[in-house]
């Protein structure tokens, strides 16, 4: 634990990549993580369909976790 994802502008690409790494940190396998990020950001976004949440997790938990940039990223246009 410990990472800080303050620099994150928006709240549910925030939420989500630090629900995905505290998950991680405590053991819980890749598959449910992203399953669990997944449902995190259609709670934040109802209206987005299940693909949808599925393509921006999965480029938010790349750009931020397993490449550790810190640059913005596309996604939806919450604030």
């Amino acid at each position: 634990m410990g990472h800080d994802y303050s620099y994150i502008a928006r709240n549910c690409e925030r939420a989500v990549v630090t629900a995905y790494r505290e998950l991680r940190d405590v053991g819980t396998n890749d598959y449910s993580a992203f399953g669990a990020c997944t449902s995190l950001y259609r709670i934040h976004h109802p209206e987005a369909s299940v693909a949808e949440a599925r393509r921006l997790v999965a480029e938010w938990i790349d750009h931020h976790v397993v490449r550790a940039e810190t640059g913005p990223t596309v996604g939806c246009d919450c604030d």
